[in-house]
């Protein structure tokens, strides 16, 4: 039997509080009280919610890129993964889009991740630590599209399904990234 970890009862104290009120309004007290634990202890893992927001995002994504390549599972798989989680998880989703701003808003942290992922996507394929400035151009392209892209999908009160995102995703990446990505 797995146990959860701290910051997993966190995640899912806070993902919790989300179903019922802005993130903008939930403060380190209101997780931390939700879950039986200390301000103390959130601050031992996280600097503040929206580092946990991005903790959160980051054990979805890295999930899903650890699949890659094993047992026929594909980037279009990683679409369709992400997008289920997304759905799945509409509610608290939303929230984030729509009661975080600025530097620390999930969109920005959700573009600058992607891009961190598939750039080293990019590395380990070619074997280099750096990319081309083209390339490096696209990918930003394509997570800034597919991104906004997510958005709306995410905020869209008759959405199309997963696997059609997911299609439309993967159609649109770049000629130059698709033999980093879909071979």
């Amino acid at each position: 039997m797995k146990r959860k970890t701290t910051k997993e009862i966190l995640a899912e104290s806070f993902m919790e509080l989300s179903e019922g009120k802005p993130i903008s309004k939930i403060t380190i007290a209101d997780i931390t009280e939700n879950c039986s634990m200390t301000s103390p202890t959130f601050y031992r893992h996280f600097k503040d919610k929206y580092d946990l927001i991005a903790w959160i995002y980051i054990m979805m994504v890295q999930d899903n890129l650890a699949k890659i390549g094993h047992d026929g599972y594909l980037w279009k798989d990683t679409l369709l993964d992400g997008l289920r989680y997304y759905a799945e998880n509409r509610k608290y989703m939303v929230n984030a889009l729509k009661h975080t701003s600025g530097r620390d808003s999930f969109i920005n942290q959700m573009n600058e991740l992607n891009i961190g992922y598939i750039t080293d996507e990019v590395r380990k394929k070619n074997g280099t630590k750096t990319i081309t400035g083209d390339l490096t151009a696209l990918i930003k392209i394509y997570c800034y599209g597919t991104g906004q892209y997510l958005c709306e999908w995410l905020m869209d009160s008759k959405p199309a399904s997963c696997e059609e995102v997911a299609a439309a995703m993967e159609a649109s990446i770049p000629e130059k990234l698709k033999p980093y990505l879909c071979e």
